[in-house]
C-alpha cells in the first residue's frame, strides 16, 4: 500500500512501509546538485526520493536509478506513473555488484548513493527484510558501491555519498583506491556545537589531489527551527513550514 507525499506542487512521491525516505536523502540530493547537461545514476534509490527531488526541476532532463529490490522498483515506477515522469526517470533493477553486466562504462557525469550505513552483525538489525538491505550492508558495502560508481562515471565524473562519521577513514580510503579523489567534504550537525552525525563527500573520478572542506551544515537553530540553509534542503518540500 502506498501514500503519496508532496514534494512541491507538482511533484508527490510513493512511500510505503517498506521503502520510505529521511533527513540523510535530502541532503545528498542538494550537496551533489546537478548541473543541466549531467548524465546522472542514483544507486539503491529506495523510494527514489534523490531522483524525485531533482526532478521538481526543469534540469536534469532524465536520471537513471537502480536498486537490488523488486518492490523498491515497483514504488518507483508508481511515483513515475503518478507524475508523468515516464520520461524523465529511468528505473534499473540491478544488483550493484554486478554492474557491467547492466551498463556500459564511464556512461554517467554524476552518481550518487545513501548507502547502508550500518556493517553486518553490528547493532540492532531491522526486523524487515527491506529495511534490514538498506540499514544494513548485506548487499553492498561501501568498497562495492565505490568500485559501482567508479565504472560507470566517465573521467573527471562525480561521486556523491553519506556516510557516518565513524566509516570517513574507510570511504574516503577506498576511494582513492578506485581512482575516485575526494575533492568536498562536509558536516552536518543537529545543532551548532554538537558533534557531526553525518558527513557529505563528493569525489573526482582521475582528479588531481586537493580536498576542500566545506563549512559546517547546521541542520536546526537554538531554538529548534530549522535554519535557513535547511530550508533550501528541503525546498518546496518545506513549503508552510514558518506559517
Amino acid at each position: 500500500m502506498y501514500t503519496f507525499e508532496r514534494l512541491s506542487d507538482n511533484v508527490h512521491i510513493a512511500v510505503s512501509e517498506d521503502h520510505t525516505f529521511g533527513t540523510d536523502a535530502l541532503l545528498l540530493s542538494y550537496f551533489a546538485k546537478p548541473k543541466g547537461r549531467d548524465i546522472v545514476m542514483d544507486m539503491g534509490t529506495g523510494c527514489g526520493i534523490i531522483p524525485m527531488l531533482w526532478l521538481r526541476n526543469e534540469s536534469p532532463k532524465t536520471v537513471h536509478c537502480l536498486d537490488i529490490q523488486q518492490n523498491a522498483i515497483g514504488q518507483v515506477n508508481e511515483s513515475i506513473k503518478y507524475n508523468g515522469f515516464e520520461e524523465r526517470l529511468i528505473p534499473h533493477l540491478c544488483d550493484l555488484r554486478e554492474i557491467n553486466r547492466h551498463f556500459t562504462a564511464e556512461t554517467f557525469t554524476l552518481v550518487t548513493m545513501n548507502p547502508p550505513y550500518k556493517p553486518l552483525n553490528t547493532g540492532i538489525e531491522s526486523l524487515g527484510e527491506s529495511a534490514r538491505i538498506a540499514r544494513h550492508e548485506v548487499c553492498c558495502n561501501i568498497e562495492d558501491a565505490v568500485s559501482a560508481a567508479a565504472y560507470l562515471l566517465k573521467y573527471g565524473g562525480r561521486f556523491c555519498v553519506c556516510h557516518r562519521p565513524e566509516r570517513l577513514v574507510d570511504t574516503l580510503t577506498i576511494m582513492r583506491q578506485y581512482s575516485l579523489e575526494p575533492k568536498r567534504l562536509r558536516f552536518v550537525v543537529d545543532k551548532i556545537g554538537e558533534e557531526p552525525f553525518l558527513f557529505l563527500v563528493e569525489a573526482k573520478k582521475n582528479a588531481k589531489p586537493f580536498l576542500r572542506v566545506e563549512p559546517t551544515l547546521s541542520i536546526k537553530k537554538e531554538n529548534g527551527k530549522f535554519t535557513e540553509e535547511m530550508l533550501k534542503v528541503y525546498g518546496s518540500y518545506a513549503d508552510g513550514y514558518d506559517k
